[in-house]
C-alpha cells in the first residue's frame, strides 16, 4: 500500500464560530450517510481546507476517502470526545483544552495552567 499524502493547514484557515475546528489527525464519524459512507462510519481529518468555509476531506474506516465535509456531514468522534474529558491536562488545569501543548492556539489564558510556557 503506497503511503498517504498529509498536507499542511494554511495559516489563515480559521473556522467561524458555528462552524467545527479539526486537525488533520482528528477522528470524526459521520452524521448521516454519505456518497460509500453509512451514518455512524468512524474516520479521520486527513486534509483541512479552507479560508471562510471550512471544509475537510477525511478517510473512513470502510476504505472511503470523501472531501468538502464540514460541521453539516461530520462531527468529532464520541471517542474523541470521551478520551479530551479524561486527558490529565483537562482536569488538572480546571476544564480548559491545553491548546499550547498540543501546537493549537495562543498561550493559554489560564494563570494555573500548566500547558503553556510561562
Amino acid at each position: 500500500m503506497a503511503a498517504m499524502t498529509l498536507y499542511k493547514p494554511h495559516a489563515l484557515a480559521k473556522p467561524h464560530a458555528d462552524q467545527i475546528d479539526l486537525r488533520i489527525g482528528d477522528r470524526v464519524e459521520a452524521m448521516a450517510a454519505l456518497q460509500g459512507v453509512p451514518e455512524g462510519t468512524q474516520g479521520k481529518v486527513i486534509l483541512a481546507n479552507g479560508f471562510n468555509w471550512q471544509r475537510y476531506r477525511v478517510l473512513f474506516t470502510n476504505g472511503a476517502e470523501l472531501g468538502d465535509l464540514d460541521h453539516r456531514t461530520i462531527r468529532p468522534s464520541r471517542e474523541a470526545a470521551r478520551q479530551a474529558v479524561q486527558d490529565p491536562l483537562i482536569s488538572a488545569s480546571g476544564g480548559h483544552l491545553g491548546l499550547w501543548s498540543r501546537g493549537r492556539g495562543p498561550r493559554c489564558p489560564t494563570e494555573s495552567c500548566r500547558c503553556s510556557p510561562r
